[in-house]
């Protein structure tokens, strides 16, 4: 997935914004071209987990849909942990096709890293920032 740098940095920030909690968002754009970055909010904050609230997505799907792209990507924050599908992560990945970006903010650094996510089956995938 290609994503503009300046995208990477809104991601970012949002996931510091939201500490000590876990932010979350959704990517949209076409043939693995980030062009849109939707910022999400949690039905449940916490710092062990993410879900975005049902009425949240719908605003944001609806927007992706009206805007002619695809989602391809969800994103969400680790506040401890590495950027790495925790076990709960993998159990709650419904969209095989999406690109699923961890942002770890463990011991204060930053790490992104992208992933596919299919019936447990992980596997990484590139993100190129430019």
């Amino acid at each position: 997935m290609v994503i503009p740098a300046a995208m990477r940095d809104e991601i970012v920030a949002h996931a510091r914004a939201g500490l000590p909690n876990e932010a979350c968002g959704i990517i949209a754009g076409r043939d693995g071209r980030a062009e849109r970055f939707f910022p999400a909010q949690p039905d449940e904050p916490s710092p062990y987990y993410y879900r975005i609230d049902a009425r949240d997505q719908i605003r944001i799907m609806n927007e992706i849909d009206d805007a002619g792209l695809d989602l391809i990507g969800i994103y969400h924050s680790h506040v401890a942990s590495p950027a790495f599908p925790s076990r709960t992560d993998a159990e709650q990945a419904f969209w095989p096709d999406a690109v699923y970006v961890i942002v770890s903010l463990a011991g204060g650094g930053v790490e992104l890293k992208g992933y596919r996510i299919e019936a447990f089956d992980i596997s990484e995938e590139e993100l190129v920032f430019e």
